[in-house]
């Protein structure tokens, strides 16, 4: 009885994390993350192993429904992986080694660190319009990286074209790192990326990163499997929950304003890196 408790106490927990991650963009690793280290007790490759499964189901779930709503650029996406695939390799393989050789809590703070230099650009954004102001390099106009969507919020058509590729891929190459050290998916870095770097309206970045994120999750958590740091009684329950918020966040993304999806965002990024500060001092 007792375990069937915590595995339901699981699951609703997850709910939330997909709903976030799937509103976002950003996957649900950083709600879980600290759950189940701090609450639950799991080692941290188990919770990282565990997570970066719940992040291919936030993707797989919400990622089907926004290529549906044509807000997600499939073509940005997938060259964008070229990036993520291999660093999300080399973070998975430095989770396996800090771990063992006690490391984990500098990269903790460090990290942290780092979400918490993101946040004043981030709230520059808050301004910003839905055009974005990038104009395209060689790259972005070659390939054709460019869109549009249907806007509920605005009730009209926007198009865009993507920015500045180039940047994009060191960031991008950080943020398959960060998923596979973390199990988080990478997508803080990711919505930055897209947002930020290639100029791409808020709504295409969230989309676009949400189908990102499994692909990128998928690499790095295939290494913890092979290292035996997935643990299939606690997976289940986040995957199922992960799931069934991810798909109530694909019903509310579309109709919300790109002002209130940043404002979410700014709050994830803070809670995020004091989450990854405390746990690296070893605090509450």
């Amino acid at each position: 009885m007792i375990l069937g408790i915590e595995l339901l106490l699981l699951g609703l927990i997850a709910v939330a994390a997909g709903l976030v991650g799937s509103l976002a963009g950003i996957g649900g690793g950083l709600v879980l993350i600290p759950v189940l280290v701090v609450f639950v007790g799991v080692p941290f490759p188990v919770a990282v192993g565990a997570s970066g499964l719940t992040i291919i189901a936030t993707s797989t779930t919400a990622g089907a429904t926004f290529v549906e709503d044509r807000l997600t650029n499939v073509r940005i996406g997938m060259l964008l992986e070229i990036a993520t695939v291999p660093g999300a390799f080399a973070g998975a393989a430095l989770t396996i080694y800090a771990t063992r050789s006690g490391f984990t809590p500098l990269l903790l703070v460090g990290l942290g660190l780092v979400m918490l230099a993101t946040v004043p650009g981030t709230l520059l954004l808050l301004r910003g319009r839905v055009r974005p102001t990038n104009e395209p390099d060689a790259l972005s106009r070659k390939l054709g990286l460019g869109g549009s969507y249907f806007d509920r919020h605005l009730d009209r058509e926007v198009e865009y074209t993507a920015g500045r590729t180039t940047p994009a891929f060191g960031v991008m190459f950080g943020a398959g790192v960060i998923s596979g050290l973390f199990g988080i998916g990478g997508g803080v870095l990711k919505v930055l990326a897209l947002d930020r770097a290639l100029g791409l309206p808020v709504k295409v970045s969230t989309a676009t990163s949400n189908f990102m994120i499994g692909v990128t999750g998928a690499a790095g958590v295939s290494l913890l499997i092979g290292a035996g740091y997935v643990e299939p009684l606690l997976t289940a329950p986040l995957v199922l929950g992960t799931i069934v918020g991810s798909y109530i966040g694909t019903r509310v993304l579309p109709g919300l304003s790109n002002q209130f999806v940043r404002l979410l965002f700014v709050p994830i990024l803070v809670l995020f890196a004091a989450e990854l500060i405390l746990r690296g001092f070893g605090l509450p």
